[in-house]
């Protein structure tokens, strides 16, 4: 018999890695949202006054707000995604607890679904299921490993460290610059910035890199326009 069933082991590394390329597209996409974010903010204040503190003031707000709303968003969905695959797991307990028979059977119909034939895919079902029945049917049935469940206070750090690192860049650009150049650098700098983070999230999910980094430096660049735009109506009008 193959050291691997389909299903099984051969797809742990698969799965693995397929978890980690989340994570870091779920990073990078943090990152674009406070560059944009920030860079809309900060432009539009600056905008409507040379002065620098105002314009540090809304950016450092708008950082902070941000991040703390990224973070708590993704708490509370990775947290419901954690307490469904809970749920997922005690319901598996005690259908094995309660219908072994059963459960023995769609284990091994999930296997013939895979294109074992029927003798094999019951052979492999009853051998599974002697060395440990619930990690059998987890990973057949849900595809959750008990030992790695999503952790909603590493994913809502992780998406706020993404987001400041993001926002960090627009806002020192345009405090750092003088009045005078510092809007039509930061819009260079920001633009730049997202088209690397458009061609990484494109790799990322392999797929081509020029429609990537077309919508999000366009959708970046009309954010700075109207933003400025409503700067300079602020500022003109003296509010």
């Amino acid at each position: 018999m193959p050291d691997t069933v389909p299903g099984t082991h051969e797809a742990e590394p698969h799965r693995d890695i397929g978890g980690r390329l989340n994570w870091l597209r779920a990073g990078v996409l943090g990152a674009n949202d406070g560059i944009v974010s920030t860079a809309g903010l900060v432009v539009g204040v600056a905008a409507a006054t040379v002065e620098r503190g105002p314009v540090l003031t809304a950016g450092v707000a708008g950082l902070v707000a941000g991040a703390v709303s990224m973070a708590l968003s993704e708490y509370v969905s990775v947290s419901t995604q954690r307490d469904t695959e809970r749920s997922l797991l005690d319901k598996e307990r005690r259908e094995l607890e309660d219908e072994p028979e059963q459960e023995l059977a769609e284990l091994a119909a999930l296997y013939e679904a895979k294109g074992l034939s029927p003798a094999t895919a019951m052979t492999v079902a009853e051998e599974l299921t002697a060395s440990d029945p619930f990690a059998a049917h987890v990973d057949a049935e849900l595809g959750i490993d008990p030992d790695a469940l999503t952790n909603p206070w590493q994913a809502a750090s992780s998406s706020a460290v993404a987001f400041v690192s993001g926002a960090l860049l627009p806002l020192l650009a345009i405090v750092l610059l003088p009045a005078s150049v510092r809007i039509p650098v930061t819009f260079v700098v920001v633009l730049i910035a997202l088209a690397a983070t458009g061609t990484i999230s494109a790799r990322l999910g392999d797929s081509p890199a020029r429609p990537a980094v077309t919508r999000i430096v366009l959708g970046g660049a009309l954010a700075m326009v109207v933003t400025y735009g409503i700067g300079q109506l602020a500022g003109v009008a003296g509010i």
